[in-house]
């Protein structure tokens, strides 16, 4: 069920899949040096100090993971707009889009982005890398509740409120699909002002932002299943895509930058 760009329950299912790694030493490592999504990276340092390193845990932050090994490395993986994660057999061959593989018995780490707008990180030390750190509360923790919404609500005003929780510094995680589901789901237009939604419209974004992101992390999450078909997702792709309430006919606009799909009876 991959759609456009990775987004928060598509990058928790990808995670899952390097997973089978853990607990296992990295005995190989081939990597495409040259390729921009290793932008800023010590690619030399990484091929050494992972080899012979057992990966221990993962976590992910929003649409970025990362991966804690022995010997005080961690690696840090974003797959931007056409990142893929996968394992495969141990004699795999990477391609042309296969930018970092992780070779260990029994299997191989492959991580692949055809348009290089991810990125591949690396550190060695015995403190967290200092990039993971960015002081953005995940939607699904208690961190992120209503003084913290309407804060960066009233911050970005102006704004178009489809184009305000696309900004991952407020709602880590969120793309474009994801935002079209909360912004229905609470009954506001995508084109609306931040600045014009009532207390009543900061409470329906409020929930229906946990719902979505939380329902995608349990159905998604675990193997890539597929939502329900009352999501506004299965309908928003259509070029003939219908209200999944009512069957209105979905109206599209591109807001923020981004290609928006909303319904003219749910959405005013």
């Amino acid at each position: 069920m991959f759609r456009a760009m990775p987004e928060l329950a598509e990058v928790e299912y990808f995670r899952r899949q390097w997973d089978a790694g853990i607990g296992y030493r990295i005995l190989k490592v081939a990597l495409h040096s040259s390729k921009r999504v290793f932008r800023g990276t010590n690619t030399r340092a990484l091929r050494e100090e992972l080899v012979g390193a057992r990966m221990l845990i993962s976590e992910a932050r929003g649409k970025r993971m990362l991966f804690r090994f022995s010997n005080e490395n961690w690696l840090g993986l974003h797959l931007g707009m056409s990142g893929r994660m996968q394992t495969a057999v141990t004699d795999f061959r990477p391609q042309k889009h296969d930018h970092l593989v992780l070779y260990q018995r029994g299997r191989a780490l492959v991580f692949t982005d055809a348009r290089q707008f991810g990125r591949v990180q690396f550190h060695h030390g015995k403190d967290g890398p200092g990039w993971w750190e960015n002081g953005v509360p995940e939607i699904v923790s208690e961190k992120f509740d209503r003084r913290f919404l309407d804060r960066f609500l009233n911050r970005h005003r102006k704004a178009p409120v489809k184009a305000v929780i696309l900004m991952q510094s407020g709602f880590s995680g969120i793309g474009n699909w994801m935002g079209d589901e909360i912004l229905w789901r609470a009954r506001i237009l995508p084109s609306k002002r931040a600045g014009r939604l009532n207390a009543g419209a900061h409470d329906q974004l409020f929930r229906a932002t946990k719902f979505v992101a939380r329902e995608s992390l349990r159905i998604i999450g675990p193997d890539d299943s597929k939502l329900p078909r009352s999501w506004l997702i299965h309908e928003r792709w259509r070029d003939v895509g219908k209200c999944p309430r009512h069957r209105t006919l979905l109206r599209r606009a591109t807001i923020g930058g981004r290609t928006t799909a909303w319904c003219p009876t749910c959405q005013r």
